[in-house]
């Protein structure tokens, strides 16, 4: 029993303890712990689905074991992981790079941890040099391709409006890659294993703190270019500007009557912004975040407005008004934090 636990200490551990660090990392604290364990248990379910599909295709095409885990695992596993990020990426839950890379690898981890496990229920008398390889090795490599599958599909989303095959394209076939350059000399797992140890990790982390410093300045400067818009509007600059004059324009297609909504809803949501910004920046400094009633009302109102504006402006309204992908994945989080706040 205690070298059962001892192997399953050394097979699970590694990865475990690395993506405690990334969160531990985060001076922004992107990602939520819930959120982290949410992601271990897809990766998990990811895992499940991996091995019947893995099995299903060993099988009805009879393809030799050496040569499916070389050229057919890789690219299963990693679409499988993948498909989950690309999921969050559609729904916007994930605004960074710094983010991209905790919830790629949690993914990543969630699935090694099941495989791991299951090697482990079946390879129950292997000795403990296995799960070395396995834990330090395997493991290592499923969450380091995941999170740089992430980091690159982010890169690119951060580019562009919309996602689309181009934003997630590079990273998956880079993922796929590396995973069948790990698979592919099965008789140098210590040099395989030495490279998803050392080498996948030091990469993740000098990514992680250059993105760190390069959300610092994205906040700074995306903080200062809404400060001066909120002051254009206060004054009434706004108005008479080009976007101002848009807004005049499309509320007289609609009858005329959504002009003050409109206008109302970009103040609104522009004040969201830098509110969300500035928590951000709070937390960066390790400063508590104290929300109040004030944040949820606000939340209230601005979905009002754009139920009074209705869908067919709003879809109109929205790509004019040049909120960044970041910006609003801000404001979900920050809505999210402000329902979560008691009354």
């Amino acid at each position: 029993m205690t070298s059962i636990l001892i192997n399953l200490a050394v097979a699970l551990s590694p990865v475990i303890f690395f993506l405690y660090a990334l969160v531990h990392l985060d001076s922004f604290k992107l990602v939520r712990l819930t959120f982290v364990l949410q992601m271990l248990l897809v990766g998990v379910a990811l895992a499940a689905v991996g091995y019947l599909i893995n099995g299903a295709i060993a099988v009805g095409f009879s393809v030799p074991t050496a040569d499916y885990t070389r050229f057919v695992a890789p690219v299963v596993e990693e679409l499988l992981k993948a498909s989950a990020l690309m999921v969050l990426f559609a729904m916007n839950r994930i605004g960074f790079r710094v983010d991209a890379a905790i919830v790629g690898f949690a993914i990543g981890t969630g699935f090694s941890m099941a495989e791991n496990a299951y090697l482990l229920h079946i390879l129950s008398q292997a000795n403990i040099t296995v799960w070395i390889f396995r834990g330090f090795g395997t493991a290592m490599m499923h969450g380091g391709t995941t999170a740089i599958f992430a980091i690159m599909a982010q890169t690119l989303i951060e580019k562009r409006p919309k996602l689309g095959p181009i934003d997630v394209l590079p990273g998956l076939v880079l993922a796929i890659v590396l995973h069948a350059a790990f698979n592919y000399y099965p008789h140098q797992i210590a040099l395989t294993t030495a490279a998803s140890f050392i080498v996948l990790p030091a990469i993740l982390l000098m990514i992680f703190a250059k993105s760190e410093e390069q959300i610092h300045t994205w906040l700074l400067n995306d903080y200062e270019s809404h400060q001066h818009l909120m002051f254009e509007i206060e004054s009434g600059e706004f108005v008479n500007d080009e976007a101002g004059r848009f807004i005049v324009n499309l509320a007289s297609r609609f009858g005329g009557a959504h002009a003050e909504d409109m206008f109302e809803y970009v103040k609104l949501h522009t004040e969201l912004v830098l509110r969300a910004e500035s928590i951000d920046l709070e937390r960066e400094r390790g400063q508590r975040v104290t929300l109040t009633g004030a944040d949820d009302a606000k939340f209230d109102r601005l979905h009002a407005l754009e139920k009074s504006i209705g869908p067919t402006a709003m879809a109109a309204l929205g790509p004019h008004l040049k909120f960044s992908r970041k910006e609003l994945f801000e404001i979900h989080e920050l809505e999210r934090l402000a329902r979560a706040t008691p009354d």
